[in-house]
Parts: structure tokens; sequence; C-alpha cells
């Protein structure tokens, strides 16, 4: 991995990785174009710490929140919604190994989660839950059994499952996306540990200081985008709906297709590989490689 391609990783991972266009299909997509190794242990190493580094932005933004330990009940919800994803996250590594090792398959999801979000507006009308602390145990479960839609459609994106979850169960658009923040906290926690910890062992090697250095500056390009993205998100979504992002995806599925069938781009990349983030998922830490 050279410093450019850092550079550029760190930057589409901060705009994605809240918004309900997959940051992992992106990641994904530009590794093909820039003709990146799937089996690099550092480069899969520093896709998944810069998410974490994404998901520091939220408790920045919301550190009042997050640091509110007289209210239990914020953290049984996120417990209590974590659970679908770690537990499918576990048993279905196969599977997710096998999507997550053709583009393709990555590129069509995107484009039919583009068409499902064209619409979900209008099958979601009239929320009755205008405040986070409103949300019920019973809301945060089905918002987390939605989360697994992300890993049994990898490329889905674990945005876009939970904030059409968090519709579906009658929460407004900006409590529905902030959820869905919240909820991605303990599973890129987890998931960087894990990950960290399995890159420690099997490449020791990818420890040195040069690396050290761009996954640094990648953390900290990764967390000032994500805070702009968050920011601009949440001011979008409670003036506007969903459509615009369905129309991107669809556009953006089209064009990764068009590059795959054209030759430009290869058609798949290693299912073999075992440093990838879904060996996070499978570890069981939920759905890292998901979002």
């Amino acid at each position: 991995m050279t410093w450019m391609q850092s550079v550029i990783i760190a930057i589409v991972e901060g705009v994605t990785e809240f918004l309900p266009i997959s940051s992992t299909a992106h990641i994904k997509f530009v590794k093909a174009i820039m003709q990146m190794d799937p089996n690099e242990p550092f480069s899969n190493m520093f896709d998944i710490v810069i998410q974490f580094a994404a998901i520091l932005a939220v408790i920045v933004l919301y550190l009042k929140r997050f640091t509110n330990f007289k209210d239990i009940s914020f953290y049984i919800k996120l417990v209590i919604a974590v659970i679908p994803a770690l537990v499918f996250g576990a048993l279905l590594k196969k599977h997710i190994d096998h999507i997550l090792g053709d583009i393709a398959i990555i590129a069509w999801v995107t484009l039919t989660g583009g068409v499902v979000l064209l619409f979900v507006d209008s099958w979601f009308k009239k929320p009755v839950v205008h405040r986070e602390e409103d949300i019920t145990y019973q809301q945060a479960l089905k918002v987390g059994l939605f989360q697994v839609l992300s890993i049994l459609f990898p490329g889905l994106s674990r945005s876009a499952s939970t904030i059409i979850g968090g519709l579906a169960t009658r929460l407004d658009r900006k409590v529905a996306a902030e959820f869905s923040f919240f909820l991605a906290v303990p599973t890129m926690a987890a998931a960087t540990v894990k990950e960290l910890y399995d890159t420690y062992k099997h490449s020791p090697e990818v420890f040195h200081s040069s690396n050290t250095n761009m996954l640094l500056v990648g953390c900290l390009i990764s967390f000032i985008v994500s805070v702009i993205a968050v920011k601009s998100f949440i001011t979008y979504v409670q003036k506007h709906s969903f459509r615009a992002f369905g129309v991107y995806r669809i556009i953006a599925g089209i064009a990764v297709l068009s590059l795959i069938y054209a030759g430009v781009i290869k058609h798949g990349v290693s299912a073999e590989n075992k440093t990838e983030k879904v060996s996070v998922i499978a570890a069981p830490v939920g759905i890292a490689h998901c979002n």
C-alpha cells in the first residue's frame, strides 16, 4: 500500500461509513480500480482500523449520550441490537467469504439496495418515535435483526439496513440514523481489537514504523472526514428523503458492473484471504465488513 492509496481509502471510508451506500463496497471498488493486492495483511488491517477511527467521530459528536451513565437503558439497547449480528456473523462465515470474494456480487447488491432506497420513505410513513430515549427494547432488537441483512448481503450497507430497520419500527429519519451510528460503535470497537490481534499474531512484520505512521495518518483523515459526513448527513435527512442515495447507488452499481464486464477491473478478489475483515465477523465480532 502506498501513501497515496492510504489517503484515498481513508477519505472514501470517512465519507461512506455512515451514509447508506456501503463503505465496504466502495473500498472494494476503489481497491480493485487501483489494482491493489487483496491479500496484503497491512492493507486489510488498515481498512478496519480506519473504520473504527470513523466510528470515533460518533463518540465525539455524541459524547454526552455515550457518557450519560445514569441512563443504563441506552447501553442495554445497544447490546440487544448487536446480538443478532454477532450470532449470524459467526454462523455465516462461508457465505460472507464467498460474496466478499466477488466484486460483481457486491456491485449487484449495491444496485439493488439503491432501488430499495428509492421507495423506502413511501413504505414507512408517520413515525411515532422522535427521540432516541423513547426507543423500546423491542424496537432495538428489530433494528438489530435488520442489521443481519447486511451480513446476508454484503454491500447492502450496515447503515442502510439499520436505518431501514429504524424506519420500519416507526422511528423518524433522524432518530433512525443516529441509532444506526450508535450501534456501529460496539461492533467496530471489538472488530478493531480482534483485527489488530490477528494481524500481529500472523503478520507481525507489518507493525514497522512506516506502516504505523501511515495507519495513524489514515485514522486522522478518516476521523475528520467522518465528523463532517455525520453532521452533514443528519442535517440532510431531517429535510430530505433517502431517494438521492438510492439514485447514487444505482449509478455506482451500474458503473462498477460496466467496468467489470468490460474487463477494466477484475471480476473477483481472493475469497481465501484470512486476514480480511470478514474473519473479524466470524470471530465473532459482528458485521465490521458489511458496512
